[in-house]
């Protein structure tokens, strides 16, 4: 019998919450995030729940840590849910089974299959670019988590760090010298205030019209991405990457520089069947692998 899925992709600034039913997606409605308190969040979210309407299963995507079985945010950067145990208070709120996950990792799953929910890679990484920097690893049509449920933190591997007199100090999370610092929304907003262009936006309009100041952002933008596709080549071999999030709807003014980038950081041999492109579903991977997460677990 078919499923009705809910999925709910929770962002930094947006809410997309759509229902997934005979492997067709329904128009997702999309609101601000309440980021005031955790307990305000919590509302809003059994709220837009309610409004989607009865359903088999429930999948959130959150750009947290996660502690897959307890659907708990060890610790979340961009939003108040650290330490809330989700996946418990979702389900007895709405009476409804309730999966939590990374948000990359919903968004990494959703492109691993195809629209008849074929699987398309043996070895898929997603890189979520939009307010941080996400993104998930499936294998074999599987989500990979871990030992404990957490990996990957892709949007945290160090890219730049300067080792001439050992490690660098802590410094937070996002660290100065991570994938998520030099590649993320923010990032693209530094560099085109820098430049006196305003925010990302408008840079990638400005881009787009070939404002030589914009495509010099563009490119820093996406070569620090394209390091960060390296070290994931290099270690995993992929088929597939895959980008996604706000700022992959730069197309090619992101993935050209990150392409090329990549290329001078990987191993010759290896990668070699790697495709690197956009995501297929773009700012709808995770809310529909939001909803595949909970079809697939109930499935289990």
């Amino acid at each position: 019998m078919a499923q009705r899925l809910i999925g709910v992709d929770v962002g930094g600034t947006k809410i997309s919450v759509a229902v997934l039913e005979d492997g067709v997606l329904s128009e997702p409605s999309l609101c601000p995030t309440e980021l005031s308190s955790s307990d305000a969040l919590v509302e809003q979210l059994v709220r837009l729940i309610g409004e989607a309407g009865p359903a088999d299963g429930i999948g959130l995507g959150v750009p947290s840590v996660i502690d897959f079985a307890t659907g708990t945010a060890r610790s979340s950067v961009n939003i108040p849910l650290q330490g809330v145990p989700l996946r418990g208070l979702l389900s007895e709120r709405t009476g409804i089974s309730v999966f939590v996950d990374n948000d990359g990792t919903c968004a990494a799953l959703a492109e691993a299959y195809d629209d008849d929910m074929h699987p398309i890679a043996q070895i898929l990484v997603m890189f979520t670019i939009g307010t941080g920097v996400g993104g998930g690893l499936v294998i074999g049509g599987r989500v990979f988590r871990g030992a404990t449920g957490a990996a990957p933190e892709i949007g945290h591997l160090i890219i730049a760090a300067d080792l001439e007199h050992g490690a660098p100090p802590a410094a937070g999370f996002p660290h100065p010298d991570s994938l998520e610092y030099h590649a993320a929304g923010r990032a693209l907003d530094r560099l085109g205030e820098a430049r006196g262009l305003g925010d990302g936006h408008a840079v990638v309009d400005a881009a787009r019209a070939g404002d030589e100041r914009a495509l010099d952002a563009m490119r820093i933008l996406g070569e620090s991405l394209g390091i960060g596709i390296a070290s994931a080549v290099n270690m995993l071999d992929p088929d597939l990457v895959v980008i996604g999030g706000g700022v992959s709807q730069a197309g090619e003014l992101l993935l050209a520089p990150a392409r090329e980038a990549c290329a001078r950081f990987v191993v010759p041999g290896v990668g070699t069947a790697t495709e690197i492109r956009l995501a297929r579903y773009g700012p709808q991977a995770g809310v529909r692998g939001a909803a595949l997460l909970a079809g697939q677990e109930l499935g289990d």
